[in-house]
């Protein structure tokens, strides 16, 4: 019997394995659960055996499936090395490079690391995904990305941790922002008490800030007011603004909006960094990159 394996079925496979389900695998890749499925069940034709067993609702692999997850890792990262020694042969960097990047990351502190990067290697073209950092995570796991810029630490669990490198790089500061003339404004530093007091304009649940203020806000027994809650953080900005209520931020997300916004410093927030997560065998477009932001952000 002749059996063809693609890398693209076999990286399908590796993902719904690793994430524990082909929805997740989905959501991780950035397709449809249907894609997935389609995938797999051409993988399946290929090997000639199903691979899962679809009369239990828990995810089980086949006899054949285990023995595919055995050797499909190392045949994925056999096909990350030979591409990387294929570029290494190269004298200038070019190609693509797809990166990931939270918003605030990529508005307020990562345009002088892009402005050095094309720079210094004008022959790459630039791909910028903007995720949360744990969706970032996910899709550099999944080789969906080259890289990427993330707050750390990434959330407990996460099936990413295992398979990145991950290199902190600065720290990264939570404050309170409140409107000017708001009863917290004078204040040298606020306790997370004194926030859920007042109604609360935050990040969604899918952020690391949103994780860790839930996580204390539990611990502390306190039940907080949120009157609404969104992705944008320029939008939640604007509506501290407008007294919709009070909001807790990156500190850099707000240093240029002194004029309208008081920032206050959090008593007790957790320490967080900007760092970089990559493959274990990054492209050389990746390492260029992640050479610059080493060199600029800790400068």
């Amino acid at each position: 019997m002749r059996l063809e394996l693609r890398s693209d079925r076999l990286r399908l496979f590796d993902s719904v394995v690793r994430l524990g389900g082909f929805s997740a695998a989905a959501r991780a890749l950035g397709v449809t659960q249907s894609s997935v499925s389609q995938g797999i069940a051409a993988l399946e034709a290929d090997v000639g055996q199903p691979l899962f067993d679809r009369s239990s609702r828990k995810l089980r692999l086949t006899e054949a499936g285990q023995a595919l997850e055995t050797h499909a890792r190392g045949v994925l990262d056999a096909l990350a090395q030979t591409r990387a020694a294929l570029q290494q042969l190269e004298h200038t960097v070019t190609g693509t490079l797809a990166l990931g990047a939270t918003d605030t990351l990529a508005t307020h502190l990562l345009p002088p690391v892009f402005a050095a990067f094309r720079r210094a290697h004008p022959g790459v073209e630039l791909h910028l995904d903007n995720r949360t950092s744990p969706a970032i995570a996910e899709k550099v796991a999944a080789r969906e990305l080259d890289l990427g810029v993330v707050s750390l630490p990434l959330p407990r669990g996460s099936a990413a941790v295992e398979a990145l490198t991950q290199v902190p790089l600065v720290e990264q500061k939570d404050v309170v922002i409140v409107p000017r003339g708001h009863a917290l404004a004078g204040r040298a530093k606020v306790r997370l008490q004194d926030v859920a007091k007042f109604p609360l304009v935050l990040l969604d649940r899918t952020t690391a800030l949103r994780a860790w203020l839930e996580r204390h806000f539990a611990v502390e027994k306190l039940s907080p007011r949120v009157a609404m809650e969104m992705s944008s953080l320029e939008v939640l900005k604007r509506l501290v603004e407008l007294d919709f209520g009070i909001s807790v931020v990156p500190e850099l997300s707000v240093r240029s909006d002194e004029k309208r916004l008081v920032a206050l410093p959090l008593a007790g927030a957790e320490r967080r960094m900007v760092g970089l997560v990559l493959p274990r065998v990054p492209t050389r477009a990746a390492s260029a990159f992640a050479a610059i932001t080493r060199e600029l952000l800790r400068r």
